[in-house]
């Protein structure tokens, strides 16, 4: 009996690392494409600005990269 609940469990185990990459990337994601997005429009607004703009708008993509990343070390610890 425990060992078949044992053995389901390692079967679901792909299954819940794809989940967990999956949903965990989707945010970042959408965030780094409203950055993007958001940068780009910026800059086509005050051209004189892209200095001003890139390094915040790399740091913002740095830090929601970042969350993907948490997501990645958590479907390899499953």
């Amino acid at each position: 009996m425990e060992t078949e609940a044992i053995s389901q469990v390692i079967n679901l185990a792909p299954l819940a690392k794809g989940v967990a990459i999956g949903l965990g990337a989707v945010g970042p994601g959408i965030g780094i494409g409203l950055v993007g997005a958001k940068a780009m429009e910026a800059i086509g607004r005050n051209p004189e600005a892209a200095g001003k703009v890139l390094v915040p708008m790399l740091l913002a993509c740095a830090f929601a990269e970042a969350i993907a990343i948490y997501a990645l070390v958590i479907a390899f610890s499953i």
